[in-house]
């Protein structure tokens, strides 16, 4: 599902006003009509105070004719007008004497914090004061009505996005954002909505099809792309009957010290689940029996080293390496590591410790191999960029990241994004019991395994994302989000693969602000 920008969704109307011979005012009344299609099917006919806070802009114009069929379905109504500026779109208009000719009352307008209303406890509120087209901040007076309807603590519906929320860039003022219950959002999401700052703004979104013009859709490439079902079942790859392990490639996990042996366990087990077709590790020697009791489908090598690596001389047999969980960062690991990296050929998957020893001599990152894939958490991500100013920056200083190694970096969270170069793909599976120690190393096993089989790297993680997601939806049913581990995710994988090409309403795919899918 692409993630379109202000300025695309106006040519996306622009476009289908002019290939279906309409104006942009037959435009807003379908979109209206969806709002309220949708509204009318929650509601019922109960009868609630529906309080409706309208902009001077298109997207009040759609809140007024919103307005306008509740009314003639004899909802009880109540409309105002933010007067933010003496200026009016012109849709806006239309739809005010649209509105005159259909109720008795005039939208009440509000030029200050005294004409504020008092909400009702049981009232439904509607947010149609500003749409996607918002670039500066709000009015001081405007900035306390938004937080007026905050603190109403009332159901709150947003028309396309939250009243205060920038789409194309960081939202200035955080405070100024209308807390939506949920937000009615039309043709596609928007990307504000999957990040950290912003993400709370839209508790849940729903999208509504208004119907803009598909040809325009398709062709109009995108930064943000939303991973959803229909992409990943694209992107699996069906076995031949005859195909045998070394059809599926071998990888190689390496990392491991003194107390962090299970970090090793879980990657093996999960790119082994994830159909490797074998699979090896390379650990201190402490860990040998650790990996040969726990895991007896790997192979295992073990180092001379008893606590932690120090050399790591590995063969080029592997397709894939993935290094760096539970590794540790000893001063000796750190110049085996160095060693390693100036001298391996084979694609790699940098994970945890790998990554704090690239932060710790930044100079490493110049002897990465072209489309290695990094995994880091935003610690470890800040670690490597530096810090950033907001979600926009840190994607920004992602992107210069992902360009400069030439690889993939996936940023870990509720919503996890896959940074290649300057695409972002957007995970949509996931829940908040996968915040827990383990979760991390399950991902870096995932996407090691569907590389070894032959997936490209940014194909594998973007899948792999996916699949660790929709594996702890899947595992939570059984365990709930408190009893969820790390090892529950290896167990539910194969169910992961199967559920691809189920019908089955699993409950993922949503759009909540309380939700983290990795550590």
């Amino acid at each position: 599902m692409k993630l379109f920008s202000a300025k695309q969704l106006k040519e996306a109307d622009q476009a289908t006003e002019k290939n279906e011979g309409i104006t942009s005012i037959d435009l807003m009344e379908r979109a209206a009509g969806q709002a309220f299609e949708w509204i009318d099917a929650q509601l019922k006919g109960q009868q609630v105070p529906i309080y409706i806070f309208c902009g001077i802009g298109n997207n009040g114009g759609d809140g007024l004719a919103l307005g306008r069929l509740l009314l003639n379905k004899k909802y009880d109504v109540h409309s105002f007008v933010v007067n933010y500026s003496e200026n009016r779109s012109k849709c806006f208009l239309i739809n005010y004497d649209r509105y005159k000719n259909t109720s008795k009352e005039w939208p009440k307008l509000l030029k200050s914090v005294d004409d504020f209303p008092d909400i009702p406890a049981n009232a439904l509120v509607v947010d149609a004061i500003f749409g996607i087209g918002l670039n500066r901040p709000l009015d001081q007076w405007v900035k306390q009505l938004v937080i007026h309807i905050n603190q109403s603590k009332t159901f709150t519906i947003a028309i396309d996005v939250p009243s205060g929320m920038f789409v194309d860039s960081a939202t200035p003022d955080l405070e100024a954002v209308i807390e939506a219950s949920v937000t009615l959002t039309f043709q596609a999401p928007k990307l504000p909505f999957f990040l950290p700052e912003t993400a709370r703004f839209s508790n849940s979104i729903q999208v509504l099809n208004i119907g803009l013009d598909g040809n325009y859709l398709a062709e109009t490439p995108t930064k943000a792309k939303l991973i959803t079902k229909p992409d990943v079942q694209k992107m699996y790859q069906p076995r031949d009957k005859f195909s045998h392990k070394g059809t599926f490639g071998h990888a190689l996990i390496v990392g491991g010290s003194y107390g962090k042996m299970g970090a090793v366990t879980l990657a093996v087990k999960a790119c082994l689940r994830a159909g490797a077709g074998k699979t090896t590790t390379y650990i201190p020697e402490s860990g040998y029996t650790i990996l040969q009791t726990a895991v007896p489908e790997a192979m295992v090598i073990a180092a001379q080293e008893s606590k932690h690596l120090v050399d790591f001389s590995v063969s080029n047999e592997y397709e894939a390496i993935a290094i760096g969980v539970g590794l540790g960062t000893d001063v000796k690991t750190m110049k085996g590591f160095k060693k390693f990296l100036e001298t391996n050929k084979t694609q790699l998957v940098l994970d945890a410790d790998a990554l704090n020893l690239l932060a710790q001599d930044k100079e490493l990152l110049k002897l990465l191999p072209k489309n290695c894939v990094l995994t880091p958490h935003p610690g470890e991500l800040e670690r490597l960029v530096g810090k950033w100013k907001n979600d926009f920056d840190k994607l920004k200083k992602t992107v210069s990241l992902s360009k400069s190694i030439d690889g993939v970096v996936v940023i870990k969270g509720a919503y996890t994004i896959t940074v290649y170069h300057d695409q972002y793909y957007i995970n949509s599976t996931g829940n908040p019991g996968m915040a827990t120690a383990g979760s991390g190393d399950v991902l870096t096993g995932i996407i090691t395994g569907l590389i070894v089989q032959g997936y490209d790297v940014l194909t594998a993680a973007v899948f792999g994302v996916y699949l660790h997601g929709s594996t702890g939806d899947l595992a939570a049913q059984q365990t709930g989000y408190n009893s969820l581990i790390a090892g529950d995710l290896i167990d539910f994988l194969g169910d992961g693969f199967i559920h691809l090409f189920r019908s089955d309403n699993v409950p993922q795919e949503t759009a909540g602000n309380n939700r983290k899918n990795s550590n």
